[in-house]
């Protein structure tokens, strides 16, 4: 099973990485039956579709990297040792995570749910992969250009009472507090991406998860910044099927947001 898919540039290449991170629906046949058999039917911690809101980044010349796998068999945006990155009283999933965003148990029992060398394993087999790939096509942008920026892609439903009470904003741009990216980008992105009918948060509720803090070192010339995307946006009223018309204004807005960014790369 390839734990990742790569859509490489169709075009001259530009400095920019976008990863996918949650978007993967597979389980490794190891593994699979451990898991009840309602959840990894429906996997519903899904960023449904994300990868699909990117597919013209190829013909601008960005490289895209999207996980095949379920964020419940191995949650690549969480700490390695499964470190919050929040501490305001909001249910967060580990990197191995053995319930949903809701509580609910992803295994049939708790004898199915990992155990530390069974978390060793996915991180070795399934964690590190992603992040040494991540780290290579950086490297290659780096040397061509001189800096990089990574965009790291999410979606979230609509309301996760478990996280926050209100609904969440139409867009989310997180940077760790304004740590993982220089200002310039950070201001073209909220720019661009505020430019039509979407309202843009900055850092709130979400700072950018461990991708975007790990790569992100605008000292080292290496830029993260992730964007959170309620799914109401681009997918029915019930956040099950993709919905073209919303998704093709999304669709627009994120292209001129990364046409700008390219823009900003070769300025800054």
């Amino acid at each position: 099973m390839d734990l990742f898919t790569i859509k490489k540039p169709k075009a001259p290449p530009v400095p920019i990485i976008i990863s996918v991170p949650h978007a993967g629906t597979r389980f490794p046949s190891k593994i699979k039956k451990h898991y009840k058999k309602r959840m990894r039917n429906f996997v519903d911690d899904t960023d449904w579709y994300v990868h699909k809101l990117y597919d013209f980044a190829p013909k601008l010349g960005i490289t895209l990297i999207k996980a095949n796998l379920s964020r419940w068999v191995i949650d690549l945006n969480r700490d390695p040792e499964s470190v919050p990155l929040y501490d305001d009283g909001r249910l967060i999933t580990s990197c191995t995570p053995t319930t949903d965003f809701f509580g609910n148990n992803l295994y049939k029992s708790k004898k199915f749910e990992p155990d530390s060398k069974e978390k060793q394993r996915r991180l070795a087999r399934y964690y590190w992969p992603y992040y040494t790939k991540i780290e290579a096509l950086l490297e290659e942008r780096k040397e061509q250009f001189g800096k990089v920026l990574l965009w790291d892609a999410h979606s979230i439903r609509h309301r996760v009472s478990t996280i926050q009470e209100e609904i969440f904003p139409d867009m989310i741009l997180g940077n760790n507090d304004e740590k993982t990216a220089h200002p310039e980008l950070i201001q073209t992105a909220l720019k661009h991406l505020g430019s039509a009918t979407f309202g843009v948060h900055h850092n709130t509720p979400f700072k950018g998860g461990h991708i975007t803090r790990y790569f992100g070192k605008p000292e080292n010339q290496v830029h993260g910044l992730q964007l959170e995307m309620n799914k109401i946006q681009y997918m029915d009223d019930n956040e099950i099927n993709y919905n073209k018309e919303r998704a093709s204004e999304v669709k627009e807005v994120l292209k001129q947001t990364m046409l700008a960014l390219i823009d900003t790369m070769n300025s800054i």
